[in-house]
């Protein structure tokens, strides 16, 4: 069967820096029109580049792959500089071409664009965006770089490339524009584009000492995440990171930088929301709501290794028990993993217990795990802890500490704070096999369905790992966190969800094409198939389950409905009204459908 089966089913203009609000609509161009490539007749020439670069200040840059150094000198100073940062997720960021994965099989590969702007402020995203409408030019935007999907890359296009927008600011009572009278004030974070989450934790959790939902990764750019939905460690207590947001600065196909929030262009907010990052504009600012932060966050680390397969079998039946009884609630997040060596290994995270009250919700498993030690081994015992939840991303005081949890940017000059989680390591400079993800409704802990939750979780483990995230599932989260999640454009299934089941394979780094050998490329294609069965044997128990955006099938050929389930027709209209032109294509991105894969001509 082919892989997509598999997922089938799911159901001429001045540079000007304006403002407003324009709520026009012009009309769509005909079907089949193009953007223009290098060579092209209607490629800018010499003179229309020079005049962008004036108006960005000088900031027009003309990307080369992330391996070009290598070409001419493999074993020179600059190629063995660049080899020696491959792995680290701040030196990829910083380069214009730099994607922090490297490709996916069969899917796509790094491509740096024609050209970039590397935007310092609002007004440069303006000028790139109406150079991009003016000449016909494929547009894409990249802040962190962290889309698995490939879509902020792409030959021959003009980049809106705003890593240099970085500024953080905190409010003690932030009132969105517009809405005094109507809106609390409330504390806030408002942060630039190009911004991480490691600057933004360090800012507001280490610092100021109040929590800001954001991602778990501490590389991932801010605005991507935002527009994605966004998820962090912690989410069944605060939300998404979507549902935080209070008002956004956008700059729009027309060219208008507009502020969005629940009293200005209120349908272009919603969508921004979770409507998927790219597809709708280019977000230069963000302001989220920030939350008092919990006394303690902490960490459990175990790994048990069943004798056999009917052991393992029986292992994953009782912990899908214990976790509906005792760890279905906001306190726990992150993961657990079910593996085809018959392991299941945890790695998860708490959230306002202190150590005693953490080890104890977990007692009961571990102790009948410790009865049956004929058939059960602890591979990895039991760690739990908790500390203060300031210096849980405080990376110097960890570091003083003796703790390895983080790998530092060691490039001369490089913030101190700039480090990264190592159980993430993995993941810089992957190349992807495969990946998909399901989300599994709450249903299935009820007593009745447990059961044929477990089966489904050990018919998937025969083909490769599956990690549950619990904290990527919103079932068993406050009342608040359910009713500012259901007011996104995030899936619905997200609320009746206890955890998104993932399944990844990869290999490593490949900035330097597809020169895989054909046994490399074999293997790869059995990880991928593995992949995909482990993904059909979860949906058998949850035939409608819906994915995320972020973190999906690159094949699935029913994204709509399983990216976005009934909110999918609104955000069509509100790509209809700010863009219907298509200017913002990406994969599987809102209003894709009606171009070519590779975004250059119009199909529908």
């Amino acid at each position: 069967m082919h892989r997509r089966d598999l997922v089938r089913g799911g159901a001429a203009v001045a540079l000007l820096a304006g403002f407003g609000s324009t709520d026009a609509v012009t009309a769509p161009p005909a079907i089949g029109a193009r953007r223009v490539r290098p060579g092209d007749p209607g490629w800018p020439g010499p003179a229309q580049w020079a005049a962008l670069k004036r108006h960005v200040g000088g900031n027009l840059l003309q990307p080369t792959p992330m391996l070009a150094e290598c070409a001419p000198s493999p074993a020179g100073d600059p190629c063995r500089a660049i080899l020696k940062n491959l792995r680290n997720p701040y030196f990829i960021g910083d380069q214009p071409s730099g994607t922090e994965v490297s490709g996916w099989l069969d899917a796509w590969s790094p491509h740096p664009s024609a050209r970039a702007v590397s935007a310092r402020q609002p007004s440069d995203v303006v000028a790139a965006v109406d150079f991009a409408r003016a000449h016909h030019l494929r547009l894409v935007v990249k802040g962190g770089g962290h889309s698995y999907q490939g879509t902020s890359n792409a030959a021959d296009s003009l980049l809106v490339w705003t890593r240099a927008m970085s500024s953080i600011t905190l409010h003690d009572g932030f009132v969105g524009t517009g809405c005094s009278g109507s809106q609390r004030p409330a504390p806030a974070v408002t942060v630039e584009a190009g911004a991480v989450w490691m600057d933004v934790y360090d800012a507001v959790t280490t610092t100021a000492g109040r929590y800001v939902q954001g991602g778990g990764c501490a590389t991932v750019g801010v605005a991507g995440l935002v527009q994605s939905g966004g998820f962090g460690s912690f989410s069944r207590r605060f939300g998404t990171a979507a549902a935080s947001l209070i008002e956004a600065e956008i700059v729009t196909a027309d060219g208008a930088l507009r502020r969005v929030n629940a009293c200005r262009n209120v349908d272009l907010f919603w969508a921004l929301k979770g409507g998927g990052g790219g597809s709708l504009g280019v977000v230069t600012k963000l302001t989220l709501r920030t939350h008092d932060l919990p006394d303690r966050l902490g960490g459990l680390g175990a790994t048990i290794k069943a004798a056999n397969d009917a052991a393992f079998h029986e292992l994953i039946a009782r912990f899908v028990g214990f976790y509906a009884e005792n760890l279905f609630n906001p306190h726990w997040g992150e993961q657990a993993s079910v593996r085809p060596d018959n392991s299941l290994h945890f790695s998860m995270v708490s959230q306002g217990l202190d150590t005693e009250q953490a080890k104890q919700a977990w007692r009961p498993f571990f102790d009948w795990v410790s009865a049956s030690n004929d058939e059960f081994t602890f591979t990895k015992p039991p760690d739990i802890d908790t500390g203060p939840a300031r210096g849980w991303w405080d990376a110097q005081g960890l570091h003083r500490a003796g703790s390895t949890s983080m790998i530092f940017d060691d490039r001369p000059g490089a913030p101190p704070i700039h480090a990264w989680w190592a159980g993430d390591q993995d993941q810089v400079g992957a190349f992807i096999h495969g990946y998909d993800s399901v989300w599994l409704p709450a249903s299935l802990l009820q007593g009745g369905r447990r059961q044929a939750l477990a089966d489904a979780l050990f018919a998937a483990s025969r083909h490769t790992a599956v990690g549950l995230h619990f904290n990527k599932g919103l079932a068993g989260g406050t009342a608040d966190v359910l009713a500012a999640t259901r007011d996104t454009a995030t899936n619905p299934v997200v609320l009746e969800a206890f955890a998104l089941a993932i399944m990844a394979a990869g290999g490593p780094p490949a900035y330097s094409g597809p020169s895989h050998s054909a046994t490399y490329l074999q293997s790869a294609h059995r990880d991928a198939a593995a992949v995909d069965k482990a993904a059909e044997a979860l949906r058998l128990v949850a035939p409608q389950a819906g994915s995320y955006v972020s973190e999906s099938n690159y094949f699935n050929d029913s994204w709509q409905a399983a990216f976005w389930g009934a909110n999918y027709p609104r955000l069509r209209a509100v790509k209809a009204k700010y863009d219907p032109d298509g200017l913002f294509i990406v994969h599987h991105g809102v209003g894709s459908e009606d171009w070519s894969p590779d975004g250059f001509v119009q199909i529908g």
